[in-house]
């Protein structure tokens, strides 16, 4: 994750946090290849950096926080694509990142915002059948976490 030099609110490289980013200094934050981040915008459609003249991508502070929690979900959670992209749909994407980053809600705004697409008008009928199912699964899968502490 950045680390801030000197005191001063800016992230390795000297840029501001609120300042764009490129492909580049996105996958040596997140420790992860460029090719990996341009097929997880073809997956997560959430992801979408800008681009400006000779298709150079710039991704926005809320770009790299979801980055951020997809990579989490991923590679530590052990959730598939179809995992996260169905988690996006049951929670709501501002939601599976504050609970896959362990951030409190309290405050979010400011230190990383996260646009959230408006839902289709049946999608909220929808939400709300899957709503226990969701209890459910997250039940399960806080036994699952307290088992794999058990063993580790």
């Amino acid at each position: 994750m950045s680390e801030t030099a000197s005191g001063l609110d800016r992230p390795r490289g000297g840029k501001g946090r609120e300042a764009f980013r490129t492909i580049s200094e996105v996958a040596d934050e997140l420790d992860l290849p460029q090719h990996v981040l341009r097929f997880w915008e073809s997956k997560f459609s959430q992801v979408k950096p800008l681009k400006r003249g000779g298709n150079r991508r710039y991704y926005r502070p809320d770009d790299v926080t979801l980055l951020r929690a997809i990579k989490k979900l991923l590679h530590s959670d052990g959730y598939t694509i179809r995992g996260v992209q169905k988690l996006f749909k049951a929670q709501g994407v501002k939601a599976t990142i504050f609970e896959a980053l362990d951030i409190s809600d309290v405050g979010m705004e400011a230190a990383a915002p996260v646009v959230e697409a408006p839902m289709p008008a049946e999608q909220p009928a929808r939400a709300a059948a899957i709503a226990p199912e969701t209890e459910a699964l997250r039940d399960v899968l806080e036994r699952l976490k307290a088992l794999r502490d058990r063993l580790s």
